[in-house]
């Protein structure tokens, strides 16, 4: 795959901006991800065990390659305090490809 075609963009809901720092500082610490943007302020309704809920949440945009993927949501699963974070990966389809490259190299082991 190139960079063009490789490069995912995760988006996850955090409870707040600690949690969110956490799990952010983790990724991007571990190459799990390239940069990680955080979006405080947000508000979710959603319906959870049969009742509508309303939270304000942090959002997580997370870019990083497929193949990190499973150990993202792997690292995801064990960080997050919710029974069943949101995690939706997308494939970035189009974007600088200096841009791209550089999600890629980052997410690549220290040489």
């Amino acid at each position: 795959m190139t960079p063009q075609t490789d490069c995912r963009l995760v988006f996850c809901t955090c409870p707040d901006q600690e949690t969110a720092v956490r799990i952010a500082e983790r990724l991007v610490g571990e190459r799990l991800a390239a940069c990680v943007n955080l979006l405080p302020g947000l508000t979710s309704i959603y319906r959870w065990q049969g009742a509508i809920e309303r939270e304000t949440e942090v959002l997580l945009l997370i870019k990083t390659v497929a193949g990190h993927l499973p150990a993202l949501t792997e690292t995801l699963r064990g960080l997050h305090p919710y029974a069943v974070p949101e995690i939706i990966a997308l494939p970035i389809t189009e974007g600088l490809p200096d841009y791209l490259s550089w999600v890629s190299t980052c997410t690549q082991p220290d040489v």
